[in-house]
């Protein structure tokens, strides 16, 4: 639902977002009063020592203060947690509640002064543990006006301006936003968006060169993020509580789904594909993109003899036998790479740790193992890393010999530049064969390299582990199927992220919150809960009835709906079977033929048991939704991909299961 408005202004919060700040302030309050009491009873108002009177004046004023803050507190979690997310008619109370909780600060601050004063003046020869009972007690008051000001702080919305109020004889849901004043207005709002979301991105990236690349990403993550949720009235919690009503559902439909189907074959595939030999090639790919982590995840994969391994090796000069550029002064990096692909210093012809917006470090090595030049390109490990995964622009990718619409992520311009670079350092060993690996945008990246380097390189092949899924345009992800193999472990959430996919997310997310009937923190308790114990989904309604999708499907600006502008990702509200797809960007897919890893039994383990997995071929087609779960992220890690691979190569023999279901093949090990 939207913010609450009070004191002139939006906020970011809900009505019913009170509850468990409410209940957690309360909890102090009620035990600082009982406290009060008992060390007000137990010395019966009498207190012999200098200044009793203002001590005596001072506590009962104190109990009183904090038996009015307690039924004010009462009456706004009560009030707080009626109605549902999309109801708050029952809250209209909460904005005087605020005020008056509000109010009561001024003689809380009063209060906490005149004890100070008491302290310092005229607590001699009192009771020690009066004295610390007051004490306390005025800087609890200071802690609890600390805590409120940082909360002021954290939900204050720069956007919150209070917002045009509908007109008085015009009915809701059929103004005219087209008009003249109403486009000025969004686009007004959506100017100042932009602004607030750079301010933000400049402050969060202060350490950043303010160079020209580095603002126009700024820009053009600004534009993407404050867009998104742009046509809707929904404040964080909102969001969460949304995720949580749709992690259940898609656990439900999980369940209830018959184990007997399964995925159509990757239409490249060809029936019998030796899953056995992809997977380990797979595997022995994993290991050098994992590498070009560096030392981070040589550490973090080896906690106890990492750190003793790399300390014997930085600082160390040695005189190379390879080309390196960019920043390893102290070459921790590169002797991180040696550890983990067991190559020598002579296998490596170019290293780069060079690191800048759409230029990502990677390395070039001979794999002899598998007479192979292979290039390795590092995933997302630093904030320039981040802001070029968030620049969802597209660049035009021609190819020779592809018919179709050939586009894809920004990045390819910058590999266009290096392409030449490329062929040069990877030409010097032609006997092998070309071998190009990453993981996350070094998945991605990789991808991009091997469609650039194809023609020139017939036999080349790409091995891309969890690459994003906004990468490549249809006509580009067919053509990479002849050389390209991408890998995604479980519900990665990176090979789902794509604008489409989101789209459809935020419209799911709508869809489920406005027609669920329990209020918010029941949504996220009952969540917490399923999230951390598990237990079966609860039993939220999934389908809308019409009078709710008429008034989704309408332009409103009033807390009586989710929407403030009409959006095309609502034009098909009721469709669960695609992604809305909007004009403004063009649908990208994941790259090549896609082995899919799950896990091999129940969804929920023990913390002890050993994991199982299974590899099916799959398609793109299969991950044109996100899956919530709380394995979205760990899921995407490179050593979980890199352990889930060995799993399927070395914990047990390999049984290809080849099944038929109304003439398709799948096959899986």
């Amino acid at each position: 639902m939207p913010g609450i408005v009070v004191f002139g202004r939006r906020w970011g919060i809900a009505s019913d977002d009170l509850v468990f700040p409410g209940c957690f302030e309360l909890f102090v309050r009620v035990l600082w009063w009982i406290g009060t009491m008992i060390l007000f009873t137990y010395h019966k108002g009498q207190f012999d020592c200098n200044g009793r009177g203002f001590l005596h004046s001072y506590l009962v004023g104190l109990l009183v203060v904090l038996a009015l803050i307690i039924l004010s507190l009462c009456a706004i979690v009560y009030v707080s947690a009626q109605g549902t997310i999309t109801n708050p008619g029952p809250r209209r109370s909460v904005p005087a509640l605020v005020y008056l909780r509000a109010l009561l600060y001024v003689p809380e601050l009063v209060w906490a002064c005149l004890g100070a004063v008491w302290v310092t003046d005229d607590s001699e020869g009192c009771d020690p543990a009066m004295v610390g009972a007051v004490i306390t007690a005025v800087v609890a008051s200071w802690i609890i006006l600390l805590f409120t000001g940082l909360g002021v702080v954290f939900v204050f919305d720069p956007l919150g301006g209070p917002r045009v109020p509908p007109a008085a004889m015009e009915p809701l849901g059929v103004r005219d936003l087209q008009s003249n004043e109403g486009t000025q207005f969004l686009s007004t709002a959506r100017s100042l968006a932009v602004k607030v979301w750079e301010s933000r991105l400049r402050l969060l990236c202060c350490c950043l060169p303010q160079d020209e690349s580095h603002r126009a990403a700024f820009s053009s993550i600004a534009q993407l993020v404050s867009g998104f949720f742009s046509d809707t009235d929904l404040v964080p919690s909102d969001i969460a509580a949304g995720l949580a009503l749709l992690h259940q559902e898609q656990d439900k439909m999980e369940q209830s789904r018959d184990p007997d189907v399964v995925v159509d074959h990757s239409p490249s595939s060809p029936i019998g594909e030796d899953l056995e030999t992809e997977l380990e090639k797979a595997a022995h790919c994993m290991r050098f993109a994992a590498a070009a982590y560096g030392w981070p995840l040589y550490i973090y994969s080896n906690l106890f003899s990492g750190p003793c391994k790399l300390s014997g090796d930085c600082c160390r000069s040695r005189e190379a036998e390879y080309e390196i550029v960019g920043g390893d002064h102290l070459g921790c990096q590169f002797s991180s790479i040696l550890h983990s692909t067991g190559l020598q210093y002579r296998d490596f012809i170019y290293v780069s740790f060079h690191n800048q917006i759409y230029e990502i470090p990677f390395y070039v090595a001979l794999d002899h193992k598998r007479e192979a030049v292979l290039v390795a390109v590092r995933g997302t490990l630093s904030l320039r890393d981040v802001l070029t995964d968030l620049s969802a622009e597209c660049e035009n990718l021609p190819i020779e010999g592809v018919s179709g619409a050939c586009y894809a992520h920004k990045v390819t311009v910058h590999l266009k530049w290096r392409k030449k670079s490329f062929s040069c350092v990877t030409r010097e060993s032609h006997a092998y064969k070309l071998v190009v690996t990453g993981h996350s945008l070094g998945a991605g990246t990789a991808s991009l390299l091997a469609i650039l380097l194809r023609n020139s390189f017939p036999t080349l092949q790409c091995y891309s582990f969890s690459p994003p899924g906004g990468l490549l345009s249809k006509a580009l992800a067919d053509y990479s199927k002849d050389f390209v193999v991408s890998v995604v472990l479980g519900k990665d959430l990176v090979p789902r992220l794509s604008i489409p996919n989101m789209e459809d997310l935020k419209r799911k997310i709508l869809k489920i919150v406005s027609n669920c009937n329990k209020p918010k923190y029941r949504i996220l308790l009952q969540g917490c809960w399923y999230e951390l114990f598990g237990g079966d989904p609860e039993d939220f309604p999934t389908e809308m009835d019409n009078r709710r999708e008429e008034e989704l499907s309408q332009p409103l600006l009033g807390e009586e709906s989710l929407m403030i502008r009409h959006s095309s990702s609502y034009q098909s509200l009721a469709s669960d079977n695609s992604p809305a797809r909007t004009a403004a960007h063009l649908p990208l897919f994941l790259p090549g033929r896609i082995l899919h890893i799950t896990e091999d039994g129940p969804s929920r383990r023990s913390c002890f048991s050993q994991m199982r997995y299974r590899a099916e071929w799959s398609n793109e087609m299969a991950f044109r939704s996100v899956l919530i779960s709380p394995r979205m992220l760990a899921d995407h890690m490179p050593d979980a991909v890199l352990q889930a691979l060995k799993s399927l190569t070395s914990d047990r023999p390999f049984s290809l299961c080849p099944s038929s279901l109304n003439g398709n093949q799948h096959n899986a090990v």
